[in-house]
């Protein structure tokens, strides 16, 4: 039997619901015409622009969003790197201290706090840590992102594992709000898909809504996405989603993945609860838009990039879903550095 969505611990992700709530709730102006008033380039992330720009209420509601997994990859993590202990650290005077900051070389978005704090948590309960930046929001070269102060043999075992963490996080969010900055003023909303990296899905998931974005499927146990080959095993879309039915839970998504118009044509006949338009042109998606006419709603995918994600948005699609985001994420640049304890 499939999972259920409030089976998988991380809160503010898009199920089925929330999907027709977001596609529902726009206004007839809104789903005619998305951001065609804004155009131009696409942006980089802007230091003048908070996180609740583009995830209204997320201050209020981060701890719901840390994943449940959280533990379990920290404490992996910390074993990948120690072993059966830190060499290196073994050699530090008994009860030796150390104060630290960390600091960006780079401009991005601050995301992983919750990791990093895990990590050193794990190692010594007396390193004490002081944000000062929020999570989720951008930094600019040389800013100060935290301090940390306590003994120096834990924070020094703690500190790759914590950067790692932080890095690749902020890397993620960096990715995703630069794609965020080129959809403002469109109603399109921009989801991720399951191309992340073995063991970390739900880490670079949460770095998702951090900067802004939504989750697509967590995995294969909580929606239904009829693929080309799925269709071809089952002898159609109709089969296939007639099977979909009868084996999804309730509430279950059910979407269908399409390649021409005569499969659009078949899946919106079959019901499906979601259609996913499968590199179409720029025309191809303004026609399909048409066609649907506010049935149901569109995911565009398939080689998008910063490149053409506005005129993707403006043909009035109402998801769009990049691979790249969370799959070609570069580690933002931090660096950590130490100060003998006073």
């Amino acid at each position: 039997m499939l999972k259920r969505y409030g089976d998988t611990g991380i809160a503010r992700f898009t199920p089925y619901q929330e999907v027709r709530r977001i596609f529902l709730a726009r206004s007839p102006a809104e789903l005619a015409v998305k951001g065609l008033e804004l155009g131009g380039q696409p942006r980089q992330p802007s230091a003048d622009r908070s996180s609740e720009q583009f995830c209204p209420g997320f201050q209020e509601q981060k701890n719901q969003m840390i994943p449940s997994d959280l533990q379990r990859c920290v404490t992996h993590a910390l074993s990948e790197d120690l072993g059966s202990g830190d060499l290196s650290a073994a050699i530090l005077p008994q009860g030796a201290r150390l104060s630290a900051r960390i600091a960006s070389r780079e401009a991005g978005i601050l995301c992983g706090q919750p990791y990093a704090a895990a990590v050193f948590r794990h190692l010594s309960p007396d390193i004490t840590i002081e944000w000062s930046v929020e999570e989720g929001a951008a930094i600019v070269p040389n800013q100060v992102i935290c301090h940390l102060e306590g003994p120096a043999a834990p924070l020094l075992s703690g500190e790759r594992t914590a950067l790692n963490f932080l890095q690749l996080l902020s890397g993620t969010a960096t990715q995703v709000r630069a794609h965020m900055e080129a959809l403002l003023g469109s109603a399109t909303k921009l989801l991720d898909t399951r191309k992340t990296l073995p063991g970390l899905r739900l880490a670079q998931k949460y770095a998702v809504r951090v900067a802004g974005g939504h989750n697509h499927r967590l995995g294969l146990f909580d929606g239904i996405l009829i693929k080309e080959n799925h269709i071809a095993a089952c002898g159609g879309i109709a089969p296939a989603l007639s099977r979909a039915r009868e084996l999804a839970p309730a509430l279950t998504r059910v979407e269908v993945e399409v390649e021409n118009v005569r499969e659009l044509e078949e899946a919106l006949e079959g019901g499906a609860d979601m259609i996913l338009l499968d590199n179409f042109s720029v025309d191809a998606l303004r026609d399909a838009v048409r066609r649907v006419n506010a049935r149901t709603p569109l995911e565009a995918s398939g080689n998008i990039s910063l490149l053409n994600i506005r005129a993707i948005a403006e043909t009035g699609v109402d998801f769009l879903s990049v691979g790249a985001i969370t799959r070609d994420v570069k580690s933002l640049d931090l660096s950590l550095r130490y100060a003998p304890h006073a």
